[in-house]
């Protein structure tokens, strides 16, 4: 698949969530940023920013937003990148932890929604959540960075399929858009309801899994699975 080619700027402000507007080279322009996440952390004015001319004549903005460089690591903001990243995983049989499967069905309708993935195979039926992650304090990333009653609901379908044997395995992966990071655990400072929805999803069943990721060529590379603490925030008092 070509690579459209992505330009460099500086942040100039970020009118609202989904909009920034960037210098390139003393030209300002409006970009989109394709992430419903706060991301305040990131997206500072006078960040260096990288940005992909946008697809389609009814778009309002002629660029997205699509990494930020911070501390010296480039992270990812890109929200599609996940999922695309799993697919291919998937595809490939590149992930240990799902295995024996035959058919990768994206996005399964279930509970008047859709998940991820429905994998098919020897062991049944396994249904995957995808959630991608860009907050990471101290080496810890951390899920979600603002209140997420989808993501909730998410966690809440995955313990119901098991229960209701719609599946023989469920899971969420985070995909942590980003290095620079050693354990994930989930947000309760900033969604407790999303924490606690996760918490009860695993103690049900629900697998919980963590990758950390970098950008090559603009798509995602596997460093490594990370370790899970899903108690780390509602222990600390």
């Amino acid at each position: 698949m070509p690579q459209r080619s992505v330009l460099e700027g500086r942040l100039i402000e970020r009118p609202n969530r989904f909009l920034g507007v960037v210098d390139i080279n003393g030209i300002q322009v409006e970009a989109f940023i394709p992430n419903p996440g706060r991301m305040y952390e990131l997206i500072v004015p006078g960040k260096h920013v990288y940005l992909r001319p946008a697809i389609g004549n009814k778009r309002k903005t002629q660029y997205n937003l699509i990494g930020i460089e911070h501390a010296g690591v480039l992270v990812s903001i890109d929200s599609i990148l996940p999922n695309r990243f799993m697919k291919r995983m998937l595809h490939e049989h590149k992930l240990e932890m799902f295995s024996d499967y035959e058919a990768v069905v994206p996005e399964p309708s279930y509970y008047n929604g859709r998940f991820d993935f429905k994998l098919e195979g020897l062991n049944g039926i396994t249904l995957i959540e995808v959630k991608s992650c860009t907050l990471v304090e101290d080496g810890r990333a951390i899920f979600p960075d603002a209140p997420t009653k989808r993501g909730a609901r998410h966690m809440n379908h995955l313990a119901r399929a098991l229960k209701e044997k719609i599946a023989d395995r469920t899971a969420v992966v985070f995909i942590i858009q980003r290095p620079d990071v050693q354990v994930f655990s989930p947000n309760d400072p900033t969604d407790p309801v999303f924490s606690n929805a996760l918490r009860s999803a695993a103690m049900n069943g629900v697998r919980v899994y963590a990758l950390a990721t970098k950008v090559v060529d603009w798509d995602l590379q596997l460093i490594s699975q990370v370790p899970v603490e899903l108690e780390h925030f509602s222990t600390l008092h």
